[in-house]
């Protein structure tokens, strides 16, 4: 009776690719990192060899031994809305940490929903000093041509939060918006008290994030809530003072609201002017991310229920898909799925 003992095989080297090519290790380097000078027969050759070897390459120990710096940049809106700060504030952290990692994460603000503001920003970057941008900001033709142009000079280019077409940037960081506001739609169903009209407030008509929450919401209550009226979108511009001086006429032109989606930021504004002047009747109130101010309104009963997303995931995501994009390497979808959260006043997390 004949044993076969099995060894532990070693991972290929690029010396192995070499012998198996039979061509040099110089050889080898220039095909990997994509370096002209190489005949397209002998690249044949390297790449057969690598895949009858299953060679699969270290990243991290390459960009080690090149010294290589991935510099990445996040464009965000110039506001003070709580949401935006706390990315900044996820950005601010992680940008500490990730220097070990041969990192450097920076912010350019832009004007809030200012497309022109984006299109100035992507068309100054450099491609010799910048590896990857995020852009969190409207959908334009100006802004997609701007991030085509970006990405034709070889930068990677991440949607975050509000997406772009998937023809245009390399990868969308965030939540299904037309999800959310279908979830939304079906807290409120369950939340008013009476039949009436739903107020929806946004940020601006050229946020995709915004419209997708529309459409969701829209759809879920005239399949399922004919009782409810949704009335015309509320643009808010993210802006808490206006949306509070826009307040008191809305009531006054729709005085039998029985629920809020407010499906952006400047919550603070509504949560004001609902403190000021408190409605006779209960008003259902459905809002978006969890911050400060948002999470003294769901304790206090102002918001019944918030459908928020991890800050820190999201700016987490968008620097393992850029760096992964610019390596031209695999990513985990799975790990960067980012999850839609409900929270009420009873599972809200620790500050």
């Amino acid at each position: 009776m004949s044993s076969t003992r099995t060894e532990t095989a070693q991972k290929p080297t690029v010396n192995d690719i070499a012998r198996v090519a039979g061509v040099s290790l110089a050889t080898v380097d220039r095909v990997l990192n994509a370096r002209p000078g190489v005949r397209l027969v002998t690249i044949e050759k390297v790449r057969k060899a690598i895949e009858e070897l299953g060679y699969v390459r270290d990243t991290a120990a390459a960009n080690l031994a090149r010294k290589r710096v991935y510099n990445l940049m996040i464009v965000l809106p110039d506001t003070q809305n709580e949401f935006v700060q706390a990315l900044r504030q996820q950005i601010s952290e992680l940008a500490s940490r990730l220097v070990t990692e041969r990192t450097r994460l920076a912010t350019v603000s832009v004007p809030p929903f200012d497309p022109q503001g984006i299109v100035e920003t992507l068309d100054g970057l450099d491609p010799e000093k910048v590896d990857g941008v995020a852009v969190m900001g409207p959908e334009t033709p100006s802004v997609r041509d701007a991030v085509r142009r970006v990405r034709g000079k070889g930068i990677a280019v991440v949607a975050l939060v509000s997406d772009l077409p998937s023809s245009e940037r390399d990868h969308f960081v965030g939540i299904d918006n037309v999800s959310a506001g279908r979830t939304a739609a079906q807290l409120m169903g369950r939340f008013v008290h009476s039949s009436g009209k739903i107020l929806v407030i946004t940020g601006s008509r050229l946020a995709r994030d915004h419209l997708e929450r529309r459409q969701g919401f829209d759809a879920v209550i005239a399949e399922e809530f004919p009782d409810l009226e949704v009335a015309a979108t509320i643009e808010g511009r993210d802006d808490p003072e206006r949306i509070y001086r826009l307040m008191p006429s809305v009531f006054k032109n729709h005085p039998n609201i029985c629920g809020i989606y407010s499906s952006a930021a400047g919550n603070a504004g509504l949560i004001q002017f609902l403190t000021e002047h408190r409605p006779d009747k209960h008003i259902s109130i459905i809002a978006h991310e969890l911050t400060p101010i948002s999470r003294a309104a769901l304790t206090d009963g102002t918001i019944d229920a918030l459908i928020s997303q991890d800050a820190g995931h999201l700016i987490r995501s968008t620097v393992r898909l850029l760096r992964a994009t610019a390596d031209k390497v695999p990513f985990n979808a799975a790990q960067e799925r980012i999850r839609t959260d409900i929270y009420l006043k009873e599972n809200m997390p620790p500050p």
